[in-house]
């Protein structure tokens, strides 16, 4: 039971400290690997999202384990190399917190999809996440140093969510008091976009 706990605490602690609903307000100052390593964690929905993936692909089982992060960390590298180029995208902000209700709802609700669906909805929402990271790279960045820090954030966030499923397994209360606390913060995510 201990360490079902672990993590949820870790989750409402990462959420308490997130300064703002959303990492892109800020900016990437000067940015290099530590500005973009904390990139994912100053902001709501970066965090919730990629935690949601981590708990997901963990109820997913099998090769979804390691396949819905990997293409969620993949595609995300594509969708940033896209928005650094300074390519507007409408709706950004609604998609990237429509992302995390969704992805919340996945966990919530136990959705099993197959993997090709599973993979290619991770993907797309990774895509989303990438460009607003790529999007606001500043030009007195060091762009590779920037997209290895939130790669390595953004792994590390999906490897917690993957360590609170495993963990939770067999525990569905656990799961689903997680996912709905993600999904509570998709909700807010969305009331202020």
């Amino acid at each position: 039971m201990k360490s079902t706990f672990s993590p949820i605490f870790m989750v409402l602690v990462f959420g308490m400290l997130s300064p703002l609903a959303e990492a892109h307000t800020f900016g990437a100052h000067g940015a290099g690997w530590i500005d973009g390593f904390a990139h994912p964690f100053l902001g709501l929905d970066h965090l919730l999202a990629m935690i949601a993936v981590g708990v997901w692909a963990a109820q997913l089982g099998r090769r979804a384990t390691w396949l819905a992060p990997l293409a969620f960390v993949s595609v995300m590298a594509g969708g940033a190399l896209l928005g650094s180029r300074g390519v507007g995208l409408p709706l950004l902000e609604p998609i990237i917190a429509s992302s995390v209700l969704v992805l919340s709802l996945l966990v919530v609700f136990t959705v099993r999809l197959s993997i090709l669906a599973s993979v290619g909805l991770v993907g797309l929402f990774g895509f989303f996440h990438g460009f607003a990271h790529g999007f606001e790279l500043p030009d007195t960045a060091s762009p590779m140093l920037y997209f290895l820090g939130f790669l390595m954030a953004t792994a590390l966030l999906h490897a917690c969510g993957l360590g609170f499923g495993l963990s939770s397994r067999g525990i569905n209360w656990a799961t689903r008091l997680g996912g709905s606390m993600i999904a509570l913060g998709g909700l807010y995510l969305l009331a202020t976009v």
